[in-house]
Parts: C-alpha cells; sequence; structure tokens
C-alpha cells in the first residue's frame, strides 16, 4: 500500500488502481455490524431479493465515518488526490449470494445535487426518491474520484468490477461504440479489507454472482470542485477535515 507513485500513474493512466489491506478484519465487522443494526425502513433504504442498497449512505449510518475514514484511507486521499478532497456521494451495495443482478458497461455521468435549475452544460435531470441528479459538464466529471470499499473477497464468481483501462480519457464514450478489437477487458478483484480507487469516467460493469458468496460495497465519490452558486452537492460532507 506504500507505492503512491505507481498507483498514481495507473490512476492517471488507466482509471483505477487496487490497494489491499486498507481495513483489519475486525474494522470491516464493526462496518457490517452497524450497517445491519440500521433502521431499514427509511426511504433511502432499498431492500429486494436480488439487491440491497442505501442511498446517502454515510447521513443514514453516520456511526461508520470514523471507521472508513482511519488513518490509512486519509493516507491514501492526502497522497494521491490531496487534503481539500470532499465527499459529494455515498452509496452501500449489497450483492446477496443469490443474485441475478447484471450491469452492462456504463460509465458513471450524473451527480447529486440539492435542486434543479436550469445551466448551460448541465442536463439531462432525473428525480429518484426525492434526489435530483443531473450530468454535469465533463469537466466536472473528471474531477472527481471514487473509493470502493470492499467488505468482502471479490472476484470475477461474485461480481467483481470489469473495466476498459483507459476508457476514461475519452470522455464521453458510449458503450454501444466499443471496439473490442482494440480495447482489452480486466476484472478487478480486491480483497476484503481493500478499496478501488476509480474515475467515473472509466467503462465499468459487473457480471452476475455464480458462486453463492456476498459482494458487500461501500462506495464514495469526492470533488474538490465546487459548483455553480445555483448548485450544492446534495451530500457533501467535509470528512477529511473531521478526521484527521
Amino acid at each position: 500500500m506504500k507505492d503512491f507513485k505507481q498507483k498514481r500513474q495507473m490512476l492517471s493512466e488507466s482509471g483505477f488502481a487496487i490497494l489491499n489491506d486498507v481495513y483489519t478484519a475486525d474494522e470491516v465487522q464493526q462496518m457490517l455490524s452497524r450497517i445491519e443494526n440500521a433502521d431499514y425502513s427509511k426511504e433511502n433504504f432499498r431492500k429486494s431479493e436480488g439487491l440491497f442498497a442505501i442511498r446517502q449512505f454515510l447521513k443514514e449510518i453516520p456511526e461508520t465515518a470514523a471507521l472508513i475514514f482511519n488513518e490509512n484511507l486519509q493516507n491514501v486521499i492526502r497522497e494521491l488526490f490531496g487534503s481539500d478532497y470532499f465527499v459529494v456521494k455515498s452509496i452501500y451495495f449489497d450483492k446477496p449470494e443469490g443474485s441475478n443482478w447484471y450491469v452492462s458497461y456504463h460509465q458513471d455521468l450524473t451527480i447529486s445535487v440539492d435542486q434543479k435549475t436550469e445551466l448551460a452544460g448541465f442536463g439531462p435531470w432525473t428525480k429518484k426518491h426525492g434526489q435530483f441528479a443531473v450530468q454535469p459538464p465533463v469537466d466536472v466529471l473528471e474531477n472527481v474520484f471514487t473509493i470502493r470499499i470492499h467488505l468482502d473477497d471479490t472476484d470475477e464468481h461474485n461480481g467483481a468490477l470489469k473495466v476498459v483501462p483507459g476508457s476514461h480519457q475519452k470522455q464521453i464514450y458510449r458503450p454501444e461504440t466499443i471496439d473490442w478489437s482494440k480495447e482489452t477487458e480486466v476484472v478487478c478483484s480486491v480483497a476484503k479489507g481493500g478499496i478501488m480507487l476509480m474515475k467515473p469516467l472509466l467503462l465499468h460493469s459487473s457480471s452476475r454472482t455464480v458462486d453463492n458468496r456476498k459482494r458487500r460495497v461501500i462506495h464514495i465519490e469526492f470533488s474538490n470542485r465546487e459548483l455553480p452558486l445555483e448548485l450544492q452537492w446534495s451530500e457533501r460532507m467535509d470528512i477529511m477535515l473531521e478526521y484527521r
């Protein structure tokens, strides 16, 4: 976990990097315990046979923040991005053992904001469960990075992400235009307690679970960029200041 120069280069060139041993087994279990003891009746909790998800995760279960932003993770963020980044979105995913949930190749093209307003370069808009989302200008997306905290060993058998390295450098890259004679696919296996860092414009997908193992992930997005005055990041949290 110490070769930050190599990880920084990989993020720049390939759009993703993997670091294991960011969390101990005990820290992972403490996170899971807090999730399991939460009030699942809230609107931001979505539970079905094939998926369990918690939107605005850090707001819904704030007691996980001190565990998530341990010394290891804060060091990763400082070394790879800088100390001025703040949280802009957080989600918890649980792909159950028997899930047949498949996600095709896509980029993460929207951000979560506090309201809908007409701004040049922002659109289209959506609203789900009271949350506004909008596709911003590409330069806003290029500034965002994502950390996926893995609470289970994850590989090609239980839904590990598959990515197209370098695709984040092509701005908006429609999946239907992928030329597989030129592009390659990489499966991102991550050990329990490890993290995957990625750029939202990286093309990524995930397969169905085939070996009856869970894949539980905490997905957190960061930026150090302010939006136009008319908009605010709906989940902005200055975690790096609070947990230094």
